[in-house]
């Protein structure tokens, strides 16, 4: 199979060429067409075997379409929908009072009554026990940091990450609480904070004189740490970008972004909230690919329209989950990373990691890829970083075997763009298709051929989101049974 250097449009030395309106027009039509064709058929496909679905996954009760159920089984936005409505929105919305106050009143205490009232919201939602269990890895973290040997802190944080999967120990903290929500709350919020402190941990090896004591250190970790609009989720933010922005001048706080602009945000934020709530009514996309038989009887434009459905929903729910906390971390004057790009124009592997989760690319990019070497030691290394970089992420996911395919798919998506875009690049290469290949031909190849990667890419997502036994009728009804 031929991938396509999708980078390519960055190293050619002329501009992309202008279309025709017309086939620009038509591309647009088709896709669009498409998209809405193959939802619809899901759509049939899902009213005809409602019942069914309801017997093996029990739907819910819709409330925003009249007369139609909802699909509850997206164990993400069914695990935060109800804490958002037991907790979680009143305290992001107590937050944004108290940091306003402390903005006009106190500006000196702004970032200590945050971090405080960070530590009191985690302490409402965890229990002492759970608050308990971070200000451990919180301290040991920051003990091990004191050494300032970058390889102490990450064998200090790998192994702070495996008691998250130590059976005993997981048994202990399920007893600490009355249903899984809380202890899964517990669970993601101690893997987020993993990622601050190895991020506060490199940061004070490559610059210990820039830290300050220990008492200093300790303070900026905790209210790091306990931020409350990205303790449970992120998005992830730096260390050093963190205390940069908190230092802000208090003449500057809130000044990025005006009322009316955080009132559209809010306003998008709801739109895309409706978008999420309506696709679960409208196409029961979870609790069919959780079901092999399903996925082996749908009609081909159905089976497409589910895998495009899981991977959209996918994106408007993290712009939801994301989009919530950025909102008030503008707020407190932040500058968090980029919400994520709509994955129906992804059409690279590397694409979609510097685009989607902005905050966790970046992150893995300044403590795993650059120092372990990444382009500057040749292609060994850069295949050794990538691969660490990746394997990371799949061990902070938890490690499972599908995440170990979906690791690996990504690893050689991204080994294989990169090779693509060095030889269509190349000096010997270029110049005969610059000669032989007009613009507009140029521009058209470049998109048949990314559609090799996309839908690998689609594949790899799938198998993230569904698991194996998605990807593995995926690829055998679309790649071989199709081809």
């Amino acid at each position: 199979m031929v991938f396509p250097a999708l980078t390519l449009m960055a190293k050619q030395r002329a501009p992309l060429a202008v279309l025709p309106r017309a086939e620009v027009c038509a591309y647009w039509v088709l896709s669009l067409g498409s998209h809405l064709y193959s939802f619809y058929q899901l759509h049939i496909v899902s009213k005809e075997y409602e019942a069914g679905l309801e017997r093996e996954f029990q739907l819910e009760k819709g409330f925003l379409i009249w007369g139609y159920k909802k699909d509850p089984t997206d164990f993400e936005w069914s695990f935060w929908s109800h804490w958002a409505g037991k907790s979680l929105l009143w305290t992001l919305l107590g937050h944004a009072v108290i940091s306003r106050v402390a903005c006009v009143f106190f500006p000196k205490f702004r970032v200590t009554a945050l971090a405080a009232y960070g530590l009191l919201a985690a302490y409402s939602a965890l229990g002492i026990k759970g608050v308990g269990v971070v200000l451990v890895h919180l301290g040991l973290s920051l003990a091990v940091a004191q050494l300032c040997k970058p390889a102490l802190s990450w064998s200090c944080a790998l192994l702070l990450l495996y008691t998250l999967h130590i059976p005993q120990l997981q048994e202990i903290q399920r007893s600490w609480y009355q249903t899984e929500e809380e202890y899964y709350l517990l669970l993601f919020s101690v893997a987020v904070c993993g990622l601050r402190f190895i991020s506060f941990s490199l940061e004070r090896c490559c610059r210990p004189l820039e830290a300050g004591g220990l008492q200093k250190q300790l303070y900026w970790l905790t209210a790091y740490s306990f931020y409350h609009p990205l303790f449970y989720n992120g998005p992830i933010l730096t260390f050093n970008d963190f205390l940069q922005q908190t230092q802000t001048p208090m003449t500057e706080c809130g000044g990025r972004r005006t009322c009316l602009s955080l009132l559209a945000n809010a306003g998008r934020i709801c739109v895309w909230w409706l978008i999420a709530e309506y696709m679960i009514h409208f196409m029961y996309m979870h609790t069919i690919q959780a079901n092999e038989t399903y996925l082996e009887i749908l009609p081909p434009w159905a089976l497409g329209g589910l895998a495009l459905a899981l991977v959209q929903f996918f994106y408007v729910k993290y712009l939801v989950l994301f989009g919530v906390p950025s909102l008030l971390a503008e707020l407190d004057g932040l500058a968090p990373p980029k919400l994520p790009r709509c994955v129906s124009i992804m059409h690279s592997f590397t694409g979609m990691w510097r685009h989607f989760d902005v905050g966790l690319y970046y992150w893995l990019i300044r403590y795993i890829y650059i120092p372990l070497g990444g382009s500057r030691h040749g292609l060994l290394w850069k295949m050794l970083s990538t691969a660490l970089a990746f394997g990371f992420v799949c061990l902070w996911h938890g490690g499972h075997d599908y995440l170990q395919y979906w690791a690996i798919m990504n690893w050689l998506g991204v080994l294989v763009e990169n090779g693509m875009e060095i030889f269509l690049s190349s000096p010997l290469v270029y110049p005969l298709i610059e000669r032989h290949i007009s613009p507009a031909m140029r521009r058209r190849c470049l998109a048949l051929l990314s559609a090799s990667s996309t839908a690998l890419l689609i594949l790899s997502n799938l198998i993230f989101l569904g698991g194996t036994h998605v990807g593995r009728i995926m690829c055998r009804r679309v790649f071989i049974q199709a081809g």
